[in-house]
């Protein structure tokens, strides 16, 4: 394992982000480390994104990536704007052959065996599974960790501080992703104490397991 994987997965909660103004994202890599959750995913949904990736990257104490990546221009896109991991919904040899020529790693989706073979024969063995609670949740990773050995998972998509345990208890799921802890409105809304104090409590949560 990296030491930039390693870092993704410390806290075992990777926040999935959206921002809808730039202007917001200072803020919010701010509230994010003062949570003790120095970690982001902004997901390239909307115009704001790759601007808001180029101010997130600018706080040293913040490690962000960029999700949502479905192509390889994204993935130039994304690492331009100074992404350091990147994250994919699904599996695209394409998408992944190119973030390997960026030097940069990247998370792909995963849901099926046959997608996780493929992501596996690329040499990739941190995968995500989405959107996981459509996608039979923790039965289905239960039943990968069975024949899939050296794959392991973060389930994103219905990940909840109701369900947290219920992941984190799976041997093959080093950290979930979630926005539970990044509303849209508090984000929109600039307000980020309650950013930080969720995030506070969602790591407490995963310690505490």
């Amino acid at each position: 394992m990296s030491d930039l994987i390693a870092q993704i997965l410390a806290s075992r909660i990777v926040p999935v982000v959206v921002v809808n103004d730039a202007a917001r994202a200072a803020g919010l890599a701010d509230a994010l480390v003062a949570g003790n959750l120095p970690v982001a995913e902004v997901t390239l949904r909307t115009p704001a994104a790759p601007e808001a990736i180029a101010t997130m990257a600018k706080n040293p104490d913040l490690l962000v990536g960029a999700g949502t990546v479905l192509t390889p221009a994204q993935v130039d896109l994304a690492v331009d704007a100074g992404a350091k991991f990147l994250v994919s919904p699904g599996f695209s040899a394409e998408t992944v052959a190119r973030a390997a020529e960026r030097g940069v790693p990247i998370v792909p989706g995963t849901v099926t065996p046959s997608e996780v073979m493929a992501a596996l024969a690329t040499e990739l063995t941190l995968l995500k599974f989405f959107p996981a609670a459509n996608y039979g949740g923790t039965g289905t990773l239960k039943a990968f960790a069975s024949v899939f050995g050296r794959a392991s998972f973060i389930p994103t998509g219905g990940v909840s501080t109701s369900n947290l345990g219920d992941y984190l208890g799976l041997p093959n799921v080093p950290a979930v992703g979630g926005s539970w802890m990044v509303p849209p409105k508090a984000i929109d809304a600039g307000d980020f104490a309650t950013v930080q104090s969720l995030s506070a409590e969602a790591v407490a949560a995963a310690a505490a397991l």
